[in-house]
C-alpha cells in the first residue's frame, strides 16, 4: 500500500468513527498521526480528501453488500439488507454518505461527479445482490431504484422512529419489491 491509499485509510477510518461534518485538515491530520501540509501534497485540497474519503466509505460499503448471502427471495432479500445497514461496518458507510449529502457536498461540484460515480457503483452492488436473491435482470434495475432511495429514508429515520415501526415499513417495501419481482 502506498502512502496515499495509507492515509486514505486512516482518514476514512477517523470519518467513520468521528463524522464528516465539520471535518477539518489539522485536526483530522493530529487524529491520524500526520500533517495537514502531508494531506494537501497527496490529496491536493480538502475537497479531494473529503471525495476520497465518501468514495472509500461507499467502497467499503459495497464490499459489504458484495459478502451478503443470497437470501430465499426478493422480500427476505430487502430485510436482510434493512438488517445489514442496520449493523456496522455498513451502518457508519452509509453514514457517511448521508452526511456528505446533508451538507450539500453531493448536489455541488467537485462532489457531484463523484457521487455520481459512487451511486452507479452502489447500485450495481444492489442489483448484483437482489439479483442473487432472485430478482429477474429485466426489472432489477427498478427494484433497486425503489428500495435504495427508500432504505436510505428508513435509515435516515433511524434517528427518530421507533426500529419496530421501521422494520414494519421496511417489510411493506420488501414486499413491493417482492411484487415487481413477480413473486
Amino acid at each position: 500500500m502506498n502512502r496515499r491509499d495509507d492515509l486514505l485509510e486512516r482518514v476514512t477510518d477517523h470519518v467513520l468513527e468521528q463524522g464528516l461534518i465539520g471535518l477539518t485538515l489539522r485536526p483530522v491530520a493530529a487524529a491520524i498521526g500526520t500533517s495537514d501540509r502531508m494531506l494537501i501534497y497527496h490529496f491536493g485540497s480538502r475537497d479531494a480528501l473529503v471525495s476520497a474519503v465518501v468514495d472509500a466509505a461507499t467502497q467499503r460499503a459495497i464490499d459489504e453488500v458484495d459478502a451478503l448471502p443470497a437470501a430465499a427471495g426478493v422480500r427476505a432479500g430487502v430485510n436482510a439488507l434493512w438488517a445489514a445497514y442496520r449493523t456496522e461496518p455498513l451502518h457508519r458507510c452509509l453514514h457517511v454518505y448521508c452526511q456528505a449529502a446533508a451538507t450539500g457536498l453531493i448536489g455541488q461540484e467537485p462532489y457531484l461527479s463523484d457521487a455520481r460515480a459512487s451511486n452507479e457503483r452502489w447500485a450495481t452492488a444492489l442489483a448484483g445482490y437482489l439479483g442473487r436473491c432472485g430478482a429477474p435482470a429485466d426489472v432489477v434495475g427498478r427494484i433497486v431504484t425503489l428500495v435504495d432511495s427508500s432504505l436510505y429514508g428508513f435509515h435516515l429515520d433511524l434517528a427518530t422512529d421507533r426500529p419496530e415501526e421501521l422494520a414494519r415499513g421496511v417489510d411493506d417495501l420488501a414486499r413491493a419489491a417482492a411484487g415487481l419481482a413477480g413473486a
